[in-house]
């Protein structure tokens, strides 16, 4: 069994959006994985921009600035709209289905869609900073060693 290890930094977790970026992530590999070798270059790169999106609404999360959640809640949208194009274009040119490109479109449809909101509502708030309470308070003491010259207080 996993353990699942809780705490301020990993809140992203419940975050609607980044769990259907984790999706779409675990969706885009499944289709993509079965490209052939000419297609490397496409698949790393699409794998690449839905990677983006995740990891960036966990970075803003976990960030002190209401404005820097903001940017990187941004950023995420940004690699979304990468992505979306390219399924366009995938789709086009016949690298995946049509079946396949509906799946993947319908659920970066809802993750943008999804990502605006949190965007606007973050945007309404009053305060600019994380509550201080989320930070640890700690000593210097502890980073200072024998060899520094320096003894702990």
């Amino acid at each position: 069994m996993i353990q699942e290890r809780k705490g301020m930094m990993r809140g992203y977790k419940k975050l609607r959006v980044w769990q259907d970026a984790k999706a779409l992530y675990v969706l885009t590999w499944k289709v993509f994985k079965k490209f052939p070798m000419e297609l490397s270059r496409v698949r790393s790169q699409q794998l690449a921009s839905v990677d983006s999106v995740h990891r960036n609404i966990s970075e803003g999360y976990c960030r002190r600035s209401l404005k820097e959640y903001i940017q990187h809640l941004n950023i995420a949208l940004g690699s979304l709209g990468e992505s979306a194009s390219s399924l366009d274009v995938y789709e086009t040119a016949e690298h995946l289905s049509e079946a396949e490109f509906e799946e993947m479109d319908a659920l970066a449809w809802k993750l943008e869609n999804g990502l605006k909101k949190l965007v606007e509502s973050l945007q309404e708030k009053d305060t600019h900073e994380w509550s201080d309470s989320f930070l640890v308070k700690e000593s210097n003491e502890v980073y200072t060693t024998a060899a520094d010259g320096l003894s702990p207080q």
